[in-house]
């Protein structure tokens, strides 16, 4: 299996990153995953595009029987390493070796950006979950419409005047580059995702753009971004 979008080269880079730990994930997005996921007690769950393995475990933790799939070599075996009694399953969103109505939960933690065939993706997550059952996806917000010569534009002082954003409405890769990791990401608009979820028959159950629960971080300039635009979008789409 070939991985052409920079993951190979920069897993051990993410890996490092995911465990600093990224504040991204543990300040704004897992509560609100973790709300919308609900009680996972008993419950088959699929978390697809796993990565090392960290909401797995965390799901697992609440009682859950995880199941991580992931097409990254490294990643896949570090999630097999940090959680032995889990299961992983090195595949590709787009054509999933598991059964239609496998699974009560299907996650996906800001992995639809990486992946190019994010349609098939969808409908894919959509086929193994039962009826009744639920997707809980985070996703880039409508600022990936960015590249270098766009972003935040600046003052004098240095301080945040306004986002800037182009080509919202076109799907294209960029190569983002930190600490280590080099990887394509995909923008799309969000009527993009929307239609695919539709397409694939699903019901819009939940949809918000995270805000910190922490409001003290308005103090602190690293973390101004999260107040101004929405970083991500959490949704729940529940199968008929």
């Amino acid at each position: 299996m070939t991985v052409d979008s920079g993951w190979d080269a920069s897993a051990r880079a993410y890996i490092e990153f995911q465990d600093a730990p990224d504040e991204h994930r543990t300040l704004l997005l897992d509560p609100v995953m973790l709300r919308l996921c609900g009680d996972v007690a008993g419950k088959r769950v699929l978390d697809a595009g796993c990565g090392e393995g960290r909401f797995c475990r965390m799901l697992a933790r609440r009682g859950a029987t995880t199941l991580g799939l992931e097409p990254t070599a490294l990643l896949v075996a570090t999630a097999r390493e940090r959680q032995p009694g889990g299961a992983v399953v090195r595949a590709i969103a787009e054509a999933m070796p598991f059964a239609e109505a496998s699974f009560d939960l299907v996650v996906s933690y800001v992995t639809l950006v990486d992946i190019t065939g994010y349609r098939e993706a969808i409908g894919e997550m959509a086929r193994v979950l039962r009826p009744g059952g639920s997707i809980v996806a985070a996703n880039l917000g409508f600022i990936t419409a960015s590249g270098p010569e766009l972003g935040w534009q600046r003052n004098d002082a240095g301080r945040r005047m306004f986002y800037r954003i182009d080509r919202y409405a076109e799907e294209w890769e960029t190569r983002y580059t930190w600490r280590g990791i080099s990887i394509v990401n995909w923008h799309r608009p969000q009527s993009a995702y929307m239609r695919a979820y539709l397409d694939a028959g699903l019901l819009l159950r939940e949809f918000e753009e995270p805000l910190p629960a922490d409001q003290s971080l308005r103090d602190r300039d690293e973390f101004e971004d999260w107040f101004r635009v929405p970083l991500f979008n959490v949704m729940r789409w529940e199968k008929p």
